[in-house]
């Protein structure tokens, strides 16, 4: 399933939504032609109803996706660290 965002506009959703408000549109056909359900819809119309002016149908990530934790990264880094100089140390015997 396409995101909304990336399928239509600011505009063009506040605008079949405004219709729905006029009740000039049906809900469901509204639903249909956004490819979105029941109560994705109404949280539209409650966002539009609260700000107008503000209304959005694009989202910025609160946390930052594929991340690791500063505690993790510095494990993975001892770690690889300890195995670095497991290969450069000349007494190990490893060819491969």
């Amino acid at each position: 399933m396409e995101q909304l965002r990336k399928k239509f506009t600011n505009s063009q959703v506040k605008a079949l939504i405004t219709r729905y408000l006029k009740k000039e549109i049906g809900r469901k056909y509204i639903q249909k032609i956004l490819g979105i359900k029941k109560t994705r819809f109404f949280a539209l119309v409650k966002q539009l109803k609260e700000d107008p002016e503000h209304f959005s149908i694009s989202y910025s990530r609160k946390v930052p996706t594929r991340k690791i934790s500063k505690n993790i990264e510095k494990n993975i880094v001892k770690e690889l660290k300890i195995e670095k100089d497991l290969i450069k140390a000349k007494e190990v015997p490893i060819k491969y």
